[in-house]
C-alpha cells in the first residue's frame, strides 16, 4: 500500500502531539518533584542523557549540512531537541545551570548519506545501552519517567527510521 504526503502528514501530527504530551507531563512531574534535594546519581543521570541527546543533535545537524534535507535526519534532529529540552525540564527544576550544546560545529559528516545513515544508527544503538545503564541508577521517579521516555524513542522510532 503507498502511503502519500496527507497520511504521512497525518501520522508526523499524531506523533508531535504524542511528544508534547509526553513534555507536558514531564514538565508536570518535574515540577512536582523539585521540592527537595537532587541525588547525585540522578544529576549525573541527567548530565549524561544532555551530553548525549546534544551529541545526537550536532552529529545529525553535521549531516544535514552536507545532505540537505535528508530523511530521517531532517526528522530525528527535530526530535532530538525536543529530547534535550526534556532534560532541561529537570535541570531546571533543581536549579542546574543547563550548559550550552558544546559539540554544534564541532562534528564533521561522513563522506555520504549511507555511511551517515549507519552512523546514526549506531548512535542510536549506543543511546539505548546508555539508558540501559543509567535508568536503574535514577531514584527519581519524575527523571526515571523522561529517561525511560527518551530510550523509548530512540529504540522504537528512531533506530526502526535508519
Amino acid at each position: 500500500m503507498a502511503i502519500d504526503k496527507k497520511t504521512t502528514g497525518i501520522a508526523k501530527a499524531i506523533g508531535a502531539a504524542i511528544v508534547i504530551a509526553s513534555g507536558c507531563a514531564t514538565l508536570a512531574a518535574a515540577q512536582s518533584d523539585s521540592g527537595g534535594t537532587l541525588a547525585s546519581g540522578d544529576r549525573a543521570a541527567l548530565e549524561m542523557a544532555l551530553d548525549d541527546e546534544y551529541k545526537a543533535e550536532a552529529t545529525y545537524a553535521a549531516v544535514l549540512s552536507k545532505f540537505a534535507d535528508a530523511r530521517p535526519f531532517v526528522n530525528i534532529i527535530e526530535a532530538e531537541r525536543r529530547h534535550a529540552d526534556m532534560v532541561v525540564v529537570h535541570y531546571q527544576a533543581y536549579g542546574m545551570t543547563v550548559p550550552v550544546n558544546p559539540y554544534l560545529g564541532q562534528i564533521s559528516a561522513p563522506d555520504t548519506l549511507l555511511a551517515a545513515c549507519k552512523l546514526g544508527r549506531n548512535a542510536e544503538i549506543e543511546n539505548i545501552a546508555l539508558y540501559d545503564r543509567i535508568i536503574p541508577t535514577v531514584q527519581n521517579p519524575a527523571i526515571k519517567q523522561t529517561l525511560t521516555q527518551l530510550q523509548w524513542a530512540s529504540r522504537d522510532r528512531h533506530l526502526p527510521a535508519f
